[in-house]
Order: C-alpha cells, then structure tokens, then sequence
C-alpha cells in the first residue's frame, strides 16, 4: 500500500537526529541548541543522505513559536506588559533603527540598492522569539523585571515587522505606479486598524469567551478535551490572528496565552502544552540549521563575519545603551542585550519576500540565514558568560524596583512544591507556627504560600543555586511534594550533595520512583497508592473487629 511519507519523514527526521545531536551536545557540556542546528544541517538539502521537506519543516517550526509563545502568554499578566511599555515601546524602536543603519551600512558598502540594504538591516532588527523564550525559560528568569523587559520589547519588534510585512509589498509591489505614495499611506492606515481590532477584540470579546469555554471543559472531567481545548484555543486564535487581523501567529497565540492567563487553570493548562512545546521547538532549531548552506561560510567569509557582527555586537550595544539611558542597572541592561543578539523567524520571512519582491539580492537572503544560524549557536555562550558577568555586579548597581534574591533562608524546613499535597503540608505546618520556605516556580502557588505565612524563593528546585538560596545547607528537613518522579530524583541527588544529615521525605507514584529516589538518597518515600490502600485497609479491618 502506497503511503505519503513526507511529513512522517521530516518528523522522525527531524527529531531523531535532534535527539542524537542533541545528546552529544549534553555529553560535551554544550547547549543542546548546538545539536539540534547540527541536526538541521545534517538532514538538510545542503549535505549527502537523506533530505527532508524544508517547506513542512518550516511549517511545523511555526507551531512551535505558536505553542511556545502560548506558554509565555499564561505566565506573563497584561499588567506585566503595561509596567514595562515605557522602556520596551521606545526601546525596541530605537533598537531597531540603529541595527537597520548598521546593517544598510553593509550592504551599501557590497553594493546593493539602498531599498535592498534596509531591508537586510530590518532582518537583521529583529530577534528570535524561540531562541530569546528558550534562554530565559531555562534560567527562570521570564517573570522577573529583566524578562519582563525582554518579553516585552519582542512583542514590540514583532509589531514591527507585521507592519513591515504588509507594507514592503505596497512599497516595492508596484513601483511604475504613480499612486505609490497613497497606497503605502493606505496600507499603513488599514494595517494599524487591524492591529488595534485585534487587540480590542481580544479584551473585549476573547476575554470574556476563553474562560468560559476553558472552565466549561475543566467541568466535564475528560482531561483529553481539556487538552484538546487547550490546543484549539492556542492554534485557533494565532491562526485567526493571521488571517483575519494580518498580525502574526505568534503574537496572536501570546495575546491568548495571556487571556487565559487570569484564569485559575492557566498552570494545568501550562503543563498539557509542555510536552509538544518542547518538540516543536527542536524542530524549529531543526529547521534553522536546513536552511543553513555551509558553502557561504568558504564563499563569503568577509560578509558573514560583518553580518554577525552586526547581530551580536551592534544590536547588544545599542541595546544596552538605551536600557541604561532610561535608568536600568548594567545587570539589566546586559541581561537584555545578550536576549536580543540573534535574529529568527521574522528574519527568515523578511528575506524571502525582499528576494520575491527583486529588492534584496539572494546573496543578502544567503548572509541572513548564515547570520541566524552562526547567532544561535553563540547566543548561549554568550548568555552564559554574562549571566556570570550580571551575578558580580554590585546591588547598588540595580534600579529601586529591580527584583534581587532574597538572602538565604534559615527555616528548618524545606517544602517543594506548593500544589495540592503541598499547600495541605504547608497548611499544617504553618499553622502550628513552625517555620517553612516554600519553593515554588507558578506566582499563583507561590503566592498562595506567602498567603500561608512560609517564605517562598520562586524558581525552579532541580538547579542548585536555588537550593541553596533556600537555606538548604543548614535545614534539617526537605519535603518534596511534586508530583514529576524524574525531577524529583535530580533533587534528592543534589540536596544529598549540598547537605548529607538532611532527612529527605518525597512523593512517588509508582514502585520504580520508590526504588529511584530511595537510589538517589531519599530517606522516605511516600507512594499515593499504597498509603490510600493501607487507610482503606485499615478502615475495613475496624468495622469487621
């Protein structure tokens, strides 16, 4: 029987040679982003063997800058978007033009039209929604005051580009055309309406409509519609975004994120959408590194270091001048300006339709993916040398409002996790005066926990520095109540390392966690089942007496 296997093809592909890319990446101590590139060059028309579907590749990519922006939407309220649009608004711009400048400068000096050069330095503007969301997310730093301010100058370059998108085609489209001018004027006018429809649609109707159904389906009790609706509403809304309002899928999947974000199920719905998030993301680096034709590098080399030079060094600088123009600290400004040198998604678009349109030369398009594909693979370098950079940098340095970590708690008593088992434990103890730090990575739980009376440090418990920070090394006790066996057991391992008297109590659901976590160094491991058993057991045993 004859089967189409293009898209079964580009998947396993796609994410199989991720994988392995990936996990050598992991052994050598790199950032598995540099395996998933490689991947992409491997599997890619430019190299021997097999050759999967660019085009559906891309495809699949665009879902997971939709599922990905989805998950920042239900973490990031409006009123964190408001608090930072007097440095993300005229920032990005700013940012923006200079970047254009420096990369029309290239171009000129290689000798194309001035129209082909600004539009290779506005592909060069804008950063990767994926890449910039991957290098917060793992580094827990997408809620504070530096991911605010980040999170939101994309969403403003984003904005950008969907003008520039509508508009390059009123511009360049038809240029024997004497109404030009009318027309560009014309097309602005009706792009802006779109995007100030679709935003007042969101508040206004969506706002109201989202909840309702997301509530409705909770209510059923089948966690497979939930996750389905979960899904539809994602796709759904970005999809209509970009058809009826002409913004782009990812900005519409951010704006439903953030809807349903103010509803109570924005955590469970968090955790259905993980797991694919993940996947499409990979695939998206995948599809970066197919794009990607190693010959340029011999062929070019000049250019390409220009090119990267531009993204790397010319936007962070600039960036980071305009964030400590508006009074931010170095930590910030740095924080913010290693997020933004690398360019993407928008860029990739920008260049195909400069090409289509005959503005930009296909050398300009080569210099571009070159530069996206070169800007990734250092950008975690880069972040990672700065973050140690920032965590030197003296307190005084940061603005009044700027989030800093607490000092190391001294509570005898460490609780994981402040969800359903974990908010009862917390309750109990408490409520009996003890003293409980809470670590927490949801707002919603963590602010429960304060509400509680625990001192809560917000982030994730399987990285050390937020077991120390929560006073590990001296408590006595740690309490795991989170339900993922997996991570679980990286926190046992660690808070084993950190402090050996520590007496580690922990939750499982089946016998191999059991097994796992008392492996790892757990000194008591609850398991659901068989304390539920035990109490039934019991219960029955009282009534036969």
């Amino acid at each position: 029987m004859p089967h189409d296997t293009s898209l079964i093809g580009t998947i396993v592909a796609g994410l199989g040679v991720a994988f392995l890319m990936g996990a050598l990446a992991h052994r050598l101590k790199i950032s598995p982003i540099a395996g998933y590139l490689l991947a992409g060059i491997l599997v890619g028309p430019f190299t021997p063997g097999f050759v999967a579907d660019t085009g559906l590749a891309l495809q699949l990519a665009e879902i997971g800058v939709i599922l990905l922006m989805f998950g920042v939407g239900l973490h990031f309220s409006l009123k964190d978007l408001m608090s930072v649009r007097r440095i993300a608004v005229p920032g990005a711009i700013a940012q923006i033009a200079v970047a254009t400048a420096l990369g029309m400068m290239l171009g000129l000096w290689l000798g194309w039209s001035i129209e082909g050069s600004a539009v290779f330095g506005l592909a060069l503007s804008v950063a990767s929604t994926v890449v910039l969301l991957r290098a917060l997310q793992a580094r827990d730093m997408v809620e504070t005051e530096k991911g605010r301010i980040a999170v939101g100058w994309l969403i403003v370059e984003d904005l950008v580009m969907v003008l520039a998108l509508v508009l390059l085609p009123a511009m360049f489209g038809d240029r024997g055309d004497e109404g030009a001018g009318a027309g560009l004027l014309q097309s602005a006018g009706i792009v802006l309406v779109k995007i100030v429809g679709f935003v007042a649609f969101m508040f206004v109707i969506a706002r109201r409509v989202l909840p309702w159904v997301l509530h409705w389906v909770a209510h059923s009790g089948s966690r497979e519609l939930f996750r389905l609706a979960v899904l539809a509403i994602a796709l759904g809304v970005a999809f209509g975004a970009a058809v009826i309002f002409d913004v782009s899928f990812a900005l519409g999947a951010f704006f439903a994120g953030m809807i349903l974000g103010e509803t109570q199920l924005s955590r469970r719905a968090a955790e259905e959408t993980l797991p694919l998030r993940d996947a499409f993301a990979v695939l998206f680096f995948v599809s970066v590194g197919m794009l990607f034709d190693p010959k340029v590098l011999i062929e070019q080399p000049g250019p390409v270091l220009a090119t990267v030079a531009i993204i790397l060094f010319g936007k962070s600088l600039a960036a980071y001048a305009l964030v400590r123009a508006f009074g931010h600290g170095s930590g910030t400004a740095l924080t913010v300006s290693v997020s933004l040198a690398q360019i993407g998604e928008f860029s990739f678009i920008l260049a195909g339709l400069g090409v289509g349109l005959k503005v930009l030369p296909e050398t300009g398009r080569d210099l571009i993916l070159a530069g996206s594909m070169l800007s990734i693979l250092c950008n975690p370098i880069l972040f990672t040398l700065v973050m140690k950079q920032v965590r030197k940098t003296p307190v005084e340095d940061a603005p009044a409002e700027e989030e800093e970590l607490p000092a190391p708690c001294n509570a005898g008593v460490v609780l994981i996790g402040y969800g359903r088992v974990g908010s009862h434990i917390g309750s109990l103890i408490c409520g009996r005066g003890e003293g409980l730090t809470v670590i927490e990575d949801e707002k919603d739980m963590a602010a429960a926990a304060r509400a509680a009376g625990a001192t809560v440090i917000v982030g994730d418990a399987t990285k050390e520095s937020i077991l120390r920070q929560a006073g590990l090394d001296t408590a006595s006790t740690l309490l795991i109540a989170i339900p993922e066996g997996v991570e679980a057991g990286a926190i046992v391992r660690r808070a084993r390392a950190i402090n050996p008297k520590l007496v580690i109590v922990a939750r499982a659901h089946s016998d191999e966690e059991v097994d796992d976590l008392v492996r790892r160094g757990a000194d008591h491991v609850v398991m659901a089942e068989r304390e539920t058993a035990s109490r039934m057991a019991e219960r029955a045993m009282l009534t036969l007496a």
